[in-house]
């Protein structure tokens, strides 16, 4: 992964899709959970998530900007890095989390959304804390103008207050945890092996 960074961070037009491409998923991110709200019994915790996670990708939408002034205005498919991987990714997640929660626990309609929300956002915060901290490390070797430590910073408390929240859900959370990370796994590496054979055009 830090190879694959390295490339993108040293070509400006790669930069910038690469940021729109984490600003999309950011915004996936806060729709998926503003979706599985419930009608009334809304905490805390997901205002905040959803509210972060939507400023998150406003934010590094405002990092292109230091690398390119006149591309990647919206999330159209030619603005996107791995494009068709990038728009599934959360979908796909989401969908195989909800058919092993289903299973696992029995769970139908508002709660089985809710579980899923625990459950994804959970794995979606361990990637984060895996990758943004690694994007970081590249920016500052290069000596780039863009930063994400804010963002690493609110992730790490997004995964100290998800993790609180699935000891609530269940006492063998974890176990049912490790099962959603594998799925995600196999998905992150789908996504990254996508973007390595689309960047071998600019190679």
């Amino acid at each position: 992964m830090e190879a694959l960074l390295q490339h993108i961070v040293g070509h400006d037009h790669l930069h910038a899709k690469w940021l729109n491409t984490l600003s999309f998923m950011e915004n996936a991110g806060a729709r998926k959970i503003s979706a599985c709200e419930h009608p009334s019994l809304v905490d805390f915790i997901q205002l905040k998530h959803a509210a972060e996670e939507h400023r998150h990708a406003y934010y590094l939408k405002k990092q292109i900007a230091k690398v390119s002034t006149d591309t990647c205005k919206t999330y159209q498919l030619h603005e996107l890095l791995a494009a068709q991987q990038t728009r599934h990714y959360l979908h796909q997640l989401d969908i195989q989390t909800c058919r092993y929660l289903k299973k696992a626990f029995g769970l139908e309609g508002s709660q089985l959304k809710y579980a899923a929300y625990l459950f994804v956002t959970y794995a979606i915060e361990v990637r984060a804390d895996e990758l943004y901290p690694v994007y970081q490390q590249v920016l500052d070797q290069t000596g780039s103008k863009v930063m994400v430590r804010s963002i690493i910073v609110e992730e790490e408390g997004h995964l100290e207050e998800m993790i609180h929240q699935l000891q609530g859900f269940d006492a063998r959370w974890e176990e049912h945890a490790q099962h959603v990370r594998l799925l995600e796994q196999q998905l992150f590496e789908g996504w990254l092996a996508a973007i390595g054979q689309e960047l071998q055009v600019f190679a």
